[in-house]
């Protein structure tokens, strides 16, 4: 420590150890930042042993009832005086005007400057098709092959869009312009139709886990990646987020590193 602070903090000698002048001013100021620090954390400690009232909360549909579901659950069991008040919908609110205390939302940059927000983790895509489909299907080899497919799509871009795709290994980047022939707001809704021979469609992983284990959806163009998107934590303009909503953003952000992708590493 002297050696990092240039200064001499003790005078030694065989008999004793004594503060300098410059010792004692440390261990003062040392003394005060310490039990300043002491105050902070018996102050959360004593906001988080007494969370209670109402979390209203909106979600995404898919996301909501399939990873909500245990998060809920773990934060009921050490919160349980918070009323949990969940609304699941694919529409961007205003969590200002609508008096959510947070949103989460699944999509690309944060465009909303009235609100404050915080990544929690990125989404993962690919772009899936069924077997039957793939089978009866024009070739699909490079991203320029998508132009002549069916392409299921999110109701956010209407009339098709453009899909910026990433090889793994070169890094080259590619646009295929896509047209939708069915859209909707419903991630749920696409999957069904995907696995009823529908087309091809670009979604988030946690959506098709379970269907590309089991084989009746296949991850098509492996070697492209799309866009990387996020969950991402919206919040009204608070000058520091109430503890209630603090503890369950960090309930968030634990349990969506432990649930594990197509690599085993823990992002949805």
């Amino acid at each position: 420590m002297e050696d990092e602070l240039g200064a001499q903090l003790l005078v030694r000698t065989t008999r004793k150890v004594s503060t300098t002048v410059a010792g004692r001013l440390y261990l003062e100021r040392m003394q005060t930042l310490l039990a300043d620090l002491d105050r902070a954390d018996e102050l959360i400690n004593q906001q988080h042993a007494t969370l209670s009232g109402e979390l209203r909360l909106s979600a995404p549909v898919s996301f909501g009832q399939r990873f909500l579901p245990r998060v809920l659950a773990g934060f009921r069991e050490s919160y349980p005086e918070v009323l949990l008040k969940i609304h699941l919908t694919d529409r961007f609110i205003d969590i200002i005007e609508e008096g959510f205390d947070m949103a989460l939302r699944i999509s690309g940059p944060p465009e909303d400057v009235s609100t404050i927000w915080r990544k929690i983790m990125p989404i993962r895509r690919s772009i899936v098709a069924s077997p039957g489909y793939l089978r009866t299907a024009p070739p699909l080899e490079q991203p320029e092959d998508l132009s002549e497919h069916a392409i299921l799509g999110y109701s956010h871009f209407p009339g098709g869009q453009s899909w910026k795709l990433t090889h793994g290994t070169s890094g080259e980047v590619r646009s295929a312009t896509v047209r939708h022939g069915f859209e909707s707001n419903s991630g749920e809704l696409i999957v069904a139709s995907a696995l009823g021979n529908g087309g091809v469609s670009m979604l988030p992983d946690f959506l098709v886990r379970d269907e590309l284990a089991a084989g009746t959806l296949r991850r098509i163009l492996k070697d492209w990646t799309p866009p990387e998107i996020w969950l991402t934590a919206f919040y009204p303009p608070y000058e520091m987020l109430p503890a209630k909503v603090e503890a369950f953003t960090g309930f968030i952000e634990e349990q969506v590193r432990a649930f594990p992708d197509r690599s085993g590493q823990g992002v949805v």
